[in-house]
């Protein structure tokens, strides 16, 4: 998983502009957004400009603001490319959802 990391790190061509943004879903339910700095060989990540979205069934999905945040590897479920352009047209506050729940092993 690690190599196929490598291309959303810093993307340099300009038609991935997309790319930079990685939405991450970890093991114990919570979805982060942000652009992926680094990763090491146990899928550490790293994370700038980042924010957690929380969801709830009875209001919009609240986004948390953190900054630069570090994601431990063995919390990492699903790593994914977000499109900014498709991502900015969404009406959060109008979205409903039940959170994930966590991975059952």
């Amino acid at each position: 998983m690690a190599s196929g990391l490598e291309s959303y790190v810093n993307p340099t061509f300009i038609l991935s502009n997309f790319l930079d943004t990685v939405s991450i879903i970890t093991s114990d339910g919570r979805n982060f957004i942000g652009t992926l700095k680094g990763f090491d060989q146990t899928i550490n990540i790293i994370l700038d400009e980042s924010h957690e979205r929380v969801y709830s069934t009875t209001q919009g999905v609240e986004q948390v603001v953190l900054g630069l945040h570090i994601i431990r590897g063995d919390n990492v479920a699903i790593v994914g490319e977000l499109d900014d352009e498709m991502d900015a047209r969404l009406d959060l506050s109008a979205i409903r959802a039940d959170p994930l729940s966590s991975i059952v092993h």
